[in-house]
């Protein structure tokens, strides 16, 4: 029985874990109206292959325009702030996020991200199943009073 390990020699130096200081992000990335996007992560500056990271920061008492990313599934983790999302065909449903909240956004979804704080900046981190910068932006006709989506557990319900 053979070990790979034992006949190939990977340079872990340079393959291996890849540290990103914070403030070494790249703001070259696709961009929304209402928000600053800044890559981390991403297979040119860490070799990264199938997910995508970075940062996403919101002005205080602004919101994006609609919009939705393709087939990429995206993770939102709010550091700082308070996220409120819109989300649907004409953002009919909404929902908030604190500071240690995630947020899921499924492929093709349309939403809007909106800073929910009138005088403090919202700060997150986020992440993509792809390294492809996509976002199409919508024209969308929101509703006037969308409906409250709490989410529930659906495993330990």
């Amino acid at each position: 029985m053979s070990d790979d390990h034992e006949h190939h020699h990977v340079d872990w130096r340079e393959r291996g874990v890849k540290v990103i200081p914070g403030n070494s992000l790249d703001p070259n990335t696709a961009q929304t109206p209402g928000m600053n996007r800044a890559t981390a992560i991403n297979n040119a500056r860490a070799g990264a292959e199938k997910i995508w990271a970075g940062t996403v920061t919101i002005h205080a008492n602004a919101k994006t325009g609609a919009h939705h990313h393709g087939d990429l599934e995206s993770i939102i983790y709010v550091v700082k702030g308070r996220a409120r999302m819109r989300w649907g065909e004409h953002l009919e449903y909404t929902a908030e996020a604190g500071p240690g909240d995630f947020i899921y956004v499924p492929p093709y979804v349309p939403h809007q991200e909106i800073n929910a704080s009138r005088d403090e900046t919202l700060e997150c981190v986020l992440v993509r199943s792809g390294q492809e910068p996509v976002v199409v932006n919508l024209d969308i006709e929101p509703v006037e009073k969308p409906e409250d989506v709490a989410w529930i557990d659906p495993i330990h319900r």
